[in-house]
């Protein structure tokens, strides 16, 4: 299936991929080996963000029936050392930005060069330069997950930011609860802002199981240029408790795949359940608590001037 796909895509196209025909299809939010080390505390030295080759992500992809591919690495555009010489492959990363609250939230940006790359890991712990460059550029760019804890505490003013000048929001995160993402689509929709979707997966399991669809789009700059136009649409699976506990066992095979000695923590495993439970419920609590104060509460605009003196000045020159 996967040669027939590749050599040839009119004819998988018209026979084959015919749940969703006639439309540009790409999951926004996945990972690979090149999002690096995992940053949970005690796992840093030994286990990976994903084990995910980018090939492997590539080619499920593909067999999925994505018509374009591309990785969101965490702060990290490593995969495209070997995704490159694909033509239906474009350049992305999943941003580690500092807020001005100081707190931290993930930015997908798309569609970037290798320049882009380097500039915007200079100006991620500077939310307001980065915007500036974003913008300037006239990259697409979202906020992810935007109701999850992961990136731990949320300030209510780093929501008048993604009110204000985050153009995108990720409303279906194919590891989020169902109801984590129906509250973000209707803030993005109350907004009027556009809405995405990606699996955000760290194991090929995920992979191009929920995704982002354009109609009639033919090149990676139409699809974008739909998704600005308000064409676009969101399709595929949500997270759950028991998704999410499968993948950490997955992720754990990886782990000792890579590094045999990593067997002897596998009578550890039977801790999984109840590790993912907890990180469940945080994640309840998380969106619970700011679903319900994004329901009785007016985001106000911010304004960049406020925080940067510099800005009006440097903008209009």
């Amino acid at each position: 299936m996967l040669h027939f796909t590749l050599n040839f895509p009119l004819l998988y196209g018209l026979f084959i991929s015919i749940p969703y025909p006639f439309l540009m299809r790409c999951d926004l939010h996945v990972h690979s080996t090149g999002s690096g080390m995992c940053n949970t505390p005690g796992l840093t030295r030994i286990c990976k963000e994903s084990y995910n080759q980018p090939l492997d992500v590539y080619h499920v992809s593909k067999q999925r029936g994505m018509s374009i591919v591309t990785v969101t690495d965490h702060d990290s555009i490593e995969a495209a050392e070997s995704l490159r010489k694909f033509p239906d492959f474009f350049l992305s990363e999943e941003v580690t930005v500092t807020m001005p609250s100081g707190t931290e939230m993930h930015l997908g940006v798309y569609a970037i060069s290798e320049r882009d790359h380097i500039e915007i890991q200079r100006r991620r712990t500077d939310f307001i330069s980065l915007l500036i460059y974003l913008t300037e550029r006239k990259l697409f760019f979202s906020v992810n997950h935007i109701f999850s804890g992961l990136t731990g505490r949320r300030e209510a003013d780093d929501f008048n930011w993604f009110a204000s000048y985050i153009p995108a929001f990720e409303v279906r995160n194919g590891q989020m609860r169902q109801e984590a993402n129906q509250f973000a689509a209707q803030l993005a929709q109350r907004l009027g802002k556009i809405a995405i979707a990606g699996s955000d997966s760290h194991t090929l399991s995920g992979v191009a199981r929920t995704f982002t669809h354009v109609p009639g789009a033919r090149t990676v700059e139409e699809f974008f240029l739909g998704l600005r136009n308000g064409r676009g649409g969101v399709q595929g699976e949500h997270g759950s408790y028991a998704k999410l506990t499968f993948d950490i066992f997955r992720f754990a095979g990886g782990l000792v795949e890579e590094k045999p000695w990593a067997v002897a923590l596998l009578p550890f495993t039977f801790l999984v359940p109840a590790i993912t439970a907890g990180h469940w419920l945080n994640e309840i609590r998380f969106c619970r608590q700011w679903s319900s104060r994004m329901n009785s509460d007016s985001r106000q605009p911010r304004m960049l001037w406020e925080m940067d003196s510099r800005f009006e000045a440097n903008y209009a020159g």
